[in-house]
């Protein structure tokens, strides 16, 4: 029993033994490596030229070994197949890899520049943000001297109907005070968008494109949540609530030349048949200033076809007549802009222009946090130009060219328009 029991531990301390031969045979004839050796002369230039990084792949004993051995060959052509001499092979190397460092470095380089040109290109628009702002503060303090009603009134005192050109966002916390004729078309898109406030009917579901939302839908006012509607939902609690969202809501508006607003909206209102505005101000304009003979057609389409309509001049006659505005405020299109967003009583956040629009609004987008949400409409701007001003005012007496610019010179200062000096000295 004794005997069996050593020969059981001889075979087995044998078979051990042959396996271990085996193991040493395979490992030295590069069949079978548990520890792969990398050539020392590789490794140094390695560690000197590549320093590790942590977006690096993590190879298996296995690859990495076949990556070493791939590193020491050279490809073959037709006339040689000889290897490459060690020394040929080393200078090979480090010339690949110092070009391989030159060229991260050169992308380093340009990267540092990009980040350095929109860092620089966003301090430039953080300082022209507050200029825009500092010049509100400036005119609306008086140290301007440019004295205009409501000016030192508090907000408090504006009364509702006042107050609906501001329209609320309560999912984004964003106020905006739409002004005609400076893109609020497509500014309300954004809005209706970013509220969910219309269904598209191919879709069932709330619009995510404001390329997409019809135009002629957005100036429907029952889609905005506005100030002025404010008193009908809250009662008395209005003002206080309006007050916290001023507080805390992202307030922003976009302007225009006053001028060239006011060309802009003639141009759109009366320079091709509107019913709706040749009854309620052609038709007035017309009979007052145009000196009409007889009834006037009933109809924008017919009086333009009998070319009857309202000259620019008429039209700033009678936005400088007196009475024009004892019978009923100035329409939107042509009311300024401090009336129709109170800039002395709210502090807002970002004053866009439309002369910069495009980049103005990729700013605002980010500052609002939803430009990963949608992106502003690129639709067709409108062609009204400044350099138009000299041409329009051309039959404009010099006079009321200068009264004209009295009605809207707190525009042209708070929102720091240079006086058009070519339209107010010809």
């Amino acid at each position: 029993m004794g005997i069996w029991r050593g020969l059981r531990v001889a075979f087995i301390l044998g078979s051990l033994f042959m396996i271990l031969l085996i193991i040493v045979y395979w490992d030295d004839i590069g069949g079978f490596n548990l520890y792969p050796l990398q050539d020392p002369k590789h490794r140094t230039l390695q560690s000197d030229s590549c320093p590790r990084t942590t977006t690096g792949s993590l190879l298996s004993p296995s690859s990495s070994r076949v990556q070493s051995s791939s590193s020491l060959t050279v490809p073959t052509t037709a006339s040689s197949t000889k290897p490459m001499p060690e020394k040929t092979r080393g200078a090979a190397e480090e010339q690949k890899q110092e070009e391989e460092g030159k060229d991260k470095q050169e992308q380093g380089k340009e990267e540092t520049q990009e980040d350095g040109r929109e860092r620089s290109q966003t301090s430039a628009d953080d300082r022209e943000q507050e200029a825009r702002k500092q010049r509100i503060m400036d005119v609306c303090s008086g140290r301007d001297d440019v004295e205009f009603p409501g000016r030192t009134r508090a907000f408090e005192q504006i009364p509702n109907r006042e107050l609906d050109h501001l329209i609320v966002d309560d999912t984004h916390q964003i106020i905006y005070c739409y002004v005609p004729k400076v893109a609020c078309t497509n500014w309300k898109r954004v809005m209706v968008v970013l509220s969910q406030s219309l269904i598209s009917p191919s879709s069932g579901k709330p619009y995510t494109d404001p390329e997409a939302v019809p135009p002629d839908l957005v100036h429907n006012s029952t889609l905005h949540l506005t100030f002025a509607k404010f008193w009908r939902h809250y009662g008395s609690l209005s003002r206080h609530l309006m007050a916290l969202k001023l507080q805390h809501y992202t307030k922003f508006l976009f302007v225009r030349d006053p001028f060239v607003r006011l060309i802009s909206a003639f141009r759109n209102k009366f320079g091709r048949p509107n019913e709706d505005f040749y009854r309620q101000f052609g038709s007035v304009m017309l009979r007052r200033y145009g000196n009409v003979s007889g009834s006037l057609p009933e109809t924008a389409a017919e009086a333009f076809a009998a070319g009857i309509k309202p000259t620019f001049q008429q039209f700033i006659t009678y936005l400088l007549d007196p009475e024009t505005e004892k019978e009923s405020m100035f329409n939107e299109h042509w009311r300024q802009v401090y009336r129709l967003c109170h800039p002395c009583q709210i502090k807002y956040d970002f004053i866009g222009r439309l002369e910069t629009l495009e980049p103005d609004a990729d700013r605002l987008l980010k500052l609002l946090e939803v430009d990963h949400l949608l992106r502003f409409p690129s639709g067709a701007r409108n062609r009204t130009a400044t350099s138009w001003e000299r041409d329009w005012f051309a039959q404009i007496p010099i006079t009321m060219r200068r009264e004209l610019y009295k009605l809207y010179e707190p525009d042209f200062e708070l929102f720091g328009y240079p006086k058009p000096d070519s339209v107010l000295h010809q």
